[in-house]
């Protein structure tokens, strides 16, 4: 890769060992997808769970944070991820002392290491989004597809120790979507119908994701009647991520990279159509049992107007089996403040901040609560949850909510 002078002094070890450490493992990333130079960064988003980081990316933090020259500190604002807990709700999910023994080290090497502890996979509606054109290193894969395509940001899905070593010389190697050639349509998908509900808008996504099934695979959709909210859009881009690997999509007339389809180049390609028959079969390849042991809104983490849906859904119901809602810690104070946190805990259920349902050793959740069915309107978190050994269920919010109320889901 070609350096410039100040990169050559990180690598050299004039700025630190800690840059140097970082730089020699950005190289070696950038060395290994093409990469000709690095691009600098304005801000960077590192996955923080220790279920993901385990005991050694904890001691290679701790590493980090030990070096003698005392210089390891992130030069971009910084930020993470959701964790492994909520450390006030930790007993009543079941985790063990060693896992919140560990979540409590990987903080602490975070916080010397000048990482802001965000705990969120919803930055673009709480922190502060990156915008059109703007270089980031992102790490969250909802993340990355909703600030690639909505915001118009370029970003790779960046691993942890990359998201890291970005923060920490401010700068990432040049390829992939930072490159305006990547982000052309290489996926056209004509839709005839528009999704109205959450889990209708993820599990288009979906579907679109495994038509693609391709990280490097950009689709463009034409025929969406009315433009998605944040929400909408945050299912969406969460769901096509986890179902295709998709980084980045492009809406006609309503993403900023698709005033036309010419724009993206979506029109050299042959259409392919998805209907709301894709949709509900989906949908219905995961409604398998109608038993529900535990009702879970999570992944993305709840906005909050999300809160505020839930709330009302809850208002005048106990519920008889657990209801778990998960929101960011930028958002829960003020759904402590507007009652909304108060009105769905009336009913039984549980407001939990900085974490992520299915990042938080959810397999050993599962057996130690004794859940098994598990009911949501996230589209990624039935995804996903299968290789946890949950028995997922997708619905609507208010399904889901009749579900926590009855233990049935209809």
């Amino acid at each position: 890769m070609q350096l410039d002078q100040e990169e050559q002094a990180m690598l050299a070890g004039e700025m630190g060992e800690v840059a140097q450490i970082a730089l020699q493992h950005q190289i070696a990333v950038g060395d290994f997808f093409g990469a000709r130079d690095f691009v600098p960064i304005t801000q960077a988003h590192v996955m923080a769970d220790t279920e993901s980081l385990g005991q050694a990316g904890v001691m290679w933090l701790e590493k980090l944070c030990d070096v003698k020259d005392g210089r390891h500190q992130v030069r971009v604002p910084t930020i993470t991820d959701p964790r492994g807990t909520d450390f006030a709700h930790a007993g009543m999910l079941g985790q063990d002392e060693w896992m919140l023994e560990l979540e409590r080290r990987a903080i602490a090497a975070f916080v010397k290491l000048g990482v802001s502890m965000t705990d969120t996979c919803i930055n673009y509606q709480t922190v502060l989004a990156a915008t059109r054109g703007e270089h980031v290193a992102f790490g969250d894969t909802g993340v990355v597809i909703y600030s690639n395509s909505v915001s118009g940001a370029r970003s790779n899905y960046e691993g942890g120790p990359s998201a890291l070593s970005a923060g920490l010389t401010g700068r990432t190697p040049r390829y992939g979507f930072h490159l305006d050639a990547q982000r052309q349509a290489t996926l056209r998908v004509q839709v005839d119908w528009t999704p109205r509900t959450l889990n209708e808008w993820g599990a288009l996504g979906g579907v679109i994701g495994r038509l693609a099934g391709n990280y490097w695979h950009v689709p463009v959709i034409e025929g969406i009647d009315t433009a998605p909210s944040s929400d909408e859009l945050k299912h969406f881009g969460a769901a096509m991520a986890s179902f295709g690997s998709v980084a980045m999509f492009h809406m006609v007339g309503i993403t900023p990279e698709a005033s036309r389809l010419t724009d993206t180049g979506g029109d050299k390609l042959a259409p392919q159509r998805v209907g709301r028959g894709d949709i509900d079969a989906l949908t219905r390849s995961y409604h398998v049992s109608k038993e529900v042991d535990v009702v879970v809104f999570s992944a993305p983490q709840l906005s909050l107007y999300e809160l505020r849906s839930l709330a009302a859904l809850c208002d005048d119901r106990r519920f008889k089996v657990p209801m778990l809602a998960v929101t960011s810690p930028q958002v829960k104070p003020d759904a402590d403040r507007f009652g909304y946190t108060g009105r769905i805990e009336a009913a039984g259920g549980t407001v939990l901040a900085g974490m992520c349902f299915y990042q938080s050793y959810a397999r050993e959740i599962a057996e130690a609560k004794g859940w098994k069915r598990l009911a949501t309107n996230s589209a990624k978190l039935v995804n996903i949850l299968g290789g946890y050994g949950y028995v997922p269920m997708l619905a609507s919010m208010e399904e889901c909510i009749r579900a926590a109320e009855t233990g049935e889901l209809k």
